[in-house]
């Protein structure tokens, strides 16, 4: 949705400014700060014409409770406001809006490029349900440049799907140069900007369509609701997205856009600690033995970094973490079952700690994983990072002593 009430002056607040006060109308609801939470399924009509008015627009109008809310309209617009697009369309979850933006692109017959380092629920939706339906997908390397990308379009090539950084590995992609290649083959951009958030790169001035989110994981920030985003500047790929769906069944539940809402006014705050805690920890971590490297963008020893650093305004608290070979599985257990501080537990953005081990979970098929010891994705949270260093530094000395028994 856009937001009427946005003119130029509202554009050119500084970002902090426009994370606060973007998709507010207090006047709307006797001046409350926050909207109310809208439980609703039915609307009701005073009038034939008036019925029939709103159903001419329901792609935008107050309708049906699948169809959306104010509060869901609230959350469109601080969205599409934040990440430089015009229209949003909220869904259930990130997931929902992955599926829902593909679904609304592509038919049988159909042919997709899909970064291989993807998030692994994409790739299953690509390799399952997307294949059952008659939609090939290729896929290719994250670090390909735009000629590569042109050299693998086809004819029926419809959608180029990214996400920088990769999911895992943290591959940071030349979006606007990937973009280019794909639209000079007619297709579609596509990406996952999930790691970004909504604030910390601009899909749109590097030639993206469509911007997706999982908005479980930052703008939510606490770990407690489901919710994803898809965000764009044409209104025609709005009402295709919207229209999709609605006809998935894909409505956001009234708590959960509500919750999207808070977690989006401390969103620049909460991300500025992320990003100072995950560098400390991630430095600190350059520096140990047992790491052979770390897979951060924000890192200047990173491959991705001058990439990160023309396109980026800032990172957040997930990375990646290559420990040299030598650890054996009961190692590895004894390291992660006694951290205290962070939990393993799958999704991120939260205010809490979070890692999980990756070893058995990279997967490539264009392009070969050669890294033969284990792998961590760490997410770091809001903690004092010398506490979060310090459960490392037990977590490795455990990681020792049981090789060493």
């Amino acid at each position: 949705m856009t937001d009427p009430t946005v003119g130029p002056e509202a554009v050119s607040h500084a970002r902090d400014t426009r994370i606060v006060h973007a998709g507010h109308r207090p006047t709307d609801h006797h001046g409350a700060v926050n909207p109310p939470v809208y439980h609703v399924s039915t609307i009701t009509f005073p009038t034939v014409d008036d019925m029939a008015a709103k159903q001419a627009h329901k792609l935008d109008a107050v309708y049906y409770g699948r169809m959306g809310t104010p509060t869901t309209q609230s959350l469109d617009q601080t969205v599409a406001e934040l990440e430089g697009g015009h229209w949003c369309v909220s869904v259930c979850s990130g997931m929902a809006a992955v599926t829902g933006a593909l679904m609304a692109l592509l038919k049988a017959g159909d042919h997709m490029l899909m970064t291989d380092s993807v998030y692994w629920p994409s790739r299953s939706l690509c390799d399952t349900l997307l294949c059952n339906m008659g939609i090939k997908t290729t896929y290719y390397d994250p670090q390909i440049d735009g000629p590569g990308l042109t050299a693998l379009m086809r004819p029926n090539t419809r959608v180029v799907f990214l996400e920088s950084p990769g999911s895992l590995t943290f591959e940071t992609q030349d979006v606007a140069a990937l973009a280019a290649a794909a639209h000079a083959g007619g297709a579609h951009v596509l990406l996952d900007n999930t790691w970004a958030s909504p604030i910390l790169f601009r899909p749109f001035d590097h030639g993206v369509d469509l911007s997706i989110q999982a908005a479980t994981k930052y703008i939510v920030g606490h770990s407690d609701a489901m919710l994803g985003t898809v965000t764009m500047r044409d209104r025609a790929l709005f009402e295709r997205v919207k229209t999709t769906a609605v006809q998935l069944g894909y409505s956001v539940g009234a708590e959960e856009a509500y919750l999207g809402l808070r977690g989006l006014r401390t969103l620049a705050v909460r991300l500025r600690q992320h990003q100072a805690n995950g560098l400390a920890v991630a430095r600190w971590l350059q520096g140990r033995p047992e790491v052979a490297r770390v897979l951060h963008p924000a890192l200047p020893e990173d491959p991705g970094h001058a990439l990160w650093r023309r396109d980026f305004s800032g990172a957040c608290g997930l990375f990646g973490v290559l420990l040299r070979p030598g650890p054996s599985p009961d190692a590895m257990a004894a390291f992660l079952d006694g951290l205290a501080l962070f939990r393993m537990g799958f999704s991120w953005g939260g205010y809490e700690s979070l890692v999980i081990d990756t070893t058995r979970s990279i997967t490539r098929t264009a392009a070969p994983w050669t890294h033969d010891g284990p792998s961590l994705r760490l997410h770091v949270g809001l903690e004092d990072p010398a506490d979060l260093i310090a459960d490392l530094d037990a977590g490795f000395a455990r990681m020792a002593a049981r090789d060493a028994s």
